[in-house]
């Protein structure tokens, strides 16, 4: 870059562009072609408890199965859950309350994300200023408050790891290199913290989605990638006057904002520029909202990817689980639970 290039932006603009999905992350039908496991409402957190996958469901936690039994029923919305080795829950809570066994921890927002090792259950808090519901405004604010924690399951004291990133929505343990591996939406990457605590450092970035939850596989990690990055969003982003204007003088359902789930409202922004043609919703245009899961390897390196277009049903996946050779995935946007079996996505 020229030393003259801050002064000529200034006369000539700054060019959006957002990442190609291309290469293991090549666009297909794989999570529209995948099987229907459940349909619930805006289905999230994905685990395993006792051998049998759990899920939650606004304010309740249920099993996946025939008769989809209530496991527990919550307070609040629920925003992460983690099971540990011994079975012991852990549940946080769109209050920001967060609940170990029988234990409750209090002194966080936004918890997004939870995951145990041994005798810490390490919690990525996405927001201090907004709650997990409210991840659009965080976004449209250009807010870095998000934080990763240590919490001792025993005695429920908590420790600070990391501050400053930009929403915190996924924690995964990377044991072999002493790390926790974060997902931080709003950089649209992944970040290593150290376990001991400090600065957080780009592992995997330039991703053309915004990452979520991510989760350990047989053969590396799974990451949920809950909407796309888009062209007029990120032009939207960089005007902070017209920003500021839209969320003062319009409905948030109508923001120029990513979403979970396709709008069907004319007021919705983008209706015309390739997202309707001759009444036909095309698979390529530039839409809001999007299903996405990656399989990275151990180098967090993408693999392949399972996906629904713009034009498909299963948008706004939020977490991922592996679970016996097969590959479960929350459409939070699109009201059901798919699975897909490992492999049959693009690589």
């Amino acid at each position: 870059m020229s030393l003259l290039d801050p002064i000529l932006d200034l006369f000539r603009g700054k060019a959006v562009t957002i990442p190609p999905m291309d290469g293991a992350l090549k666009p297909n039908t794989a999570l529209d072609d995948g099987e229907v496991v459940a349909a619930a409402l805006a289905p999230d957190n994905l685990a395993v408890l006792r051998g049998v996958p759990i899920y939650s469901s606004h304010r309740e936690i249920r099993q996946l199965g025939y008769d989809h039994a209530v496991v527990g029923t919550c307070p609040a919305d629920v925003s992460a859950i983690a099971v540990a080795e011994d079975g012991t829950l852990a549940v946080g809570l769109e209050d920001g309350s967060l609940k170990i066994g029988d234990r409750m921890v209090e002194g966080f927002n936004g918890i997004t994300a939870l995951a145990f090792q041994g005798n810490n259950l390490y919690v990525t808090n996405g927001s201090d200023h907004f709650r997990p519901s409210q991840w659009v405004s965080d976004l449209m604010h250009r807010n870095a408050s998000g934080s990763v924690w240590e919490v001792d399951v025993k005695g429920g004291q908590r420790r600070k790891l990391a501050g400053g990133l930009a929403y915190a929505n996924g924690v995964v343990v990377d044991a072999a290199n002493n790390r926790l591996i974060v997902s931080e939406s709003w950089r649209h990457r992944l970040s290593a913290v150290p376990l001991a605590g400090g600065n957080a450092t780009e592992v995997l970035g330039r991703l053309p989605a915004y990452p979520g939850r991510i989760t350990s596989a047989p053969r590396g990690y799974l990451l949920a990638l809950f909407a796309p990055l888009n062209r007029l969003v990120e032009f939207v982003l960089q005007e902070p006057q017209y920003r500021a204007d839209m969320m003062r003088e319009i409905d948030s359902r109508f923001w120029i904002a990513p979403t979970l789930s396709p709008p069907h409202s004319f007021l919705e922004p983008l209706q015309n520029g390739g997202v309707r043609s001759m009444g036909v919703h095309k698979p390529w245009s530039p839409s809001r909202s999007y299903g996405l899961v990656a399989t990275l390897d151990n180098a967090l390196q993408p693999m392949t990817s399972y996906h629904s277009r713009a034009n498909g049903r299963f948008h706004g996946v939020t977490s991922a689980l592996a679970v016996d050779g097969a590959i479960l995935a929350t459409s939070k946007g699109g009201n059901h639970i798919i699975s897909v079996q490992a492999g049959e996505g693009a690589s």
